[in-house]
Formats: C-alpha cells, sequence, structure tokens
C-alpha cells in the first residue's frame, strides 16, 4: 500500500499506524533552597551516609543508579572529579547488576565541588566495602535501589520537606544552575546529556563553575542574612539638601 500512495493510487496508507501522541509529563515538585538546606540539615544529624548521597546527587547531577554503583577506584579527590562507569540496577527488582550507564556521553569525567569533595571524605573516613563501593550497606553489600529510594521518602517525611523522588535530585541541580545563570550548554554537559536540545526540550552540570555555583547556593541557604559594616555605611540616608556636606574622605 506505500508503494500505491507513492504512485498516487491511493491518497492515504489505511494500514499505516497511526501514531499515538505522547501522554503530557506530570508535573515535577522541586525543592526550594530552603527545603533542601533543611533535608540536609536533619540528615547530617541523623543519616550521615543518606545525606552524603544527596550532596552528591545535588552536587554532581549524576543519577541514582550511577551514584550506588560509584567505586573509589573511579573517584579522584586530588584532582577534584570522579568518572563514572557504571550504574546499579535490579533485575526483577530482586538481583542486583552493575551495567554500563544509558548512553555514551554518560561515561564520563565529573567535575567535583568542594562541598561534595567533604561528603566523599566523609564516606572515605566511615570505612570501604570489600568491593570498593563509596554507598554500601553495614555489611558491605550494594544498596538495593529500591530501599534506597523508600528510605529517602522516609528521611522527607522526618525532616518535613515534600516527598520528591531521587530522579528529581537530578531535576534539583540543573535548576539551581540554570536558575544561577549558568548557561545551558553548561549544564547540559553536566548532566552528561547526548545533544544539547534534550537539555532544552526537559528545562526550556558539569564544570566546576557549576558544582561550585551550586555548593554556594546550598550554604547560603543555610546561613542567616547578616549586613556587612560598610553597608550599614553605605546605607545612611543623604543629607539634606541645605545641611553641611561632609569634607572628602568622611
Amino acid at each position: 500500500m506505500g508503494a500505491a500512495v507513492r504512485q498516487h493510487r491511493l491518497i492515504h496508507n489505511p494500514a499505516r499506524p497511526t501514531v499515538i501522541p505522547r501522554p503530557a509529563s506530570a508535573e515535577r515538585r522541586i525543592w526550594t533552597m530552603a527545603e533542601t538546606a533543611q533535608f540536609l540539615d536533619y540528615c547530617h544529624a541523623h543519616d550521615p551516609q543518606s545525606a552524603d548521597l544527596v550532596e552528591l546527587l545535588i552536587g554532581t547531577g549524576i543519577r541514582k543508579g550511577e551514584a550506588l554503583a560509584l567505586h573509589w577506584a573511579d573517584v579522584n579527590l586530588d584532582e577534584g572529579v570522579l568518572r563514572v562507569r557504571w550504574t546499579l540496577s535490579a533485575v526483577d527488582n530482586n538481583r542486583l547488576v552493575l551495567t554500563a550507564p544509558k548512553t555514551r556521553a554518560s561515561r564520563n569525567w565529573v567535575a567535583l565541588s568542594g562541598r561534595v569533595t567533604q561528603a566523599l571524605e566523609r564516606r572515605a573516613a566511615a570505612g570501604e566495602s570489600p568491593d570498593g563501593l563509596v554507598f554500601h550497606r553495614a555489611d558491605g553489600r550494594p544498596l538495593h535501589p529500591e530501599y534506597t529510594l523508600n528510605h529517602f521518602h522516609l528521611l522527607c517525611a522526618r525532616a518535613g520537606v515534600p516527598v520528591i523522588t531521587l530522579h528529581d535530585l537530578r531535576h534539583l541541580a540543573a535548576t539551581i544552575s540554570i536558575t544561577e545563570g549558568v548557561p545551558l550548554v553548561v549544564v547540559s554537559k553536566t548532566l552528561r546529556h547526548s545533544t544539547l536540545s534534550t537539555t532544552a526540550n526537559i528545562y526550556s552540570h558539569l564544570t566546576s563553575q557549576a558544582v561550585d555555583q551550586i555548593s554556594r547556593s546550598l550554604d547560603h541557604a543555610g546561613q542567616p542574612t547578616r549586613q556587612r559594616p560598610e553597608d550599614a555605611t553605605t546605607s545612611r540616608p543623604p543629607p539634606p539638601p541645605d545641611a553641611p556636606q561632609p569634607p572628602d574622605g568622611a
């Protein structure tokens, strides 16, 4: 029938499959900076490993499976980089397997901010698993992806913040970068998207500039705003028009 259409014997091919439009994606709930700081403050006090895992996810934008599969052999704290080589997934939600990341672009180096470096240093001090995993259970075995997600949801409820998914932290990393003015091309490289259009379609990081911006934003969210002495000086109201002006240098 396709040949008949090309030869103008038929107007259209009735056997051609109908293209079913993709349903609109549900609107994502992304934490505010205050909610992010609130969650991290709670976790650092009650669940240090989960806090460091979330620091890594937000600070680098890597995926949950990539973080759970991260080995110390792929981390260089001195150089401030890590290499994504594996992703951890559960076959039939049971057997854990290590596989290559979803795209060639995903297998790449990722820059580390000072904040993420500190989180990884805390994991190194906590002890290494026999398999060299950065994040692991008490007995050294890998963390199950479903358990990690469920535990994350529990921590969200306990910390008093909206319950989101671990993958939403990847979007949070991109949102922080874009909001702070990081160029879209840098955000695309950060997230290791295969094309810039993929990033543009999702959001309409990773270089050191992007990860440092995330770190600064998180640090600022958890600190009260203080007026500097020079700000108080420069913010004095001007004198009346007929008042004597102070001498230069006053």
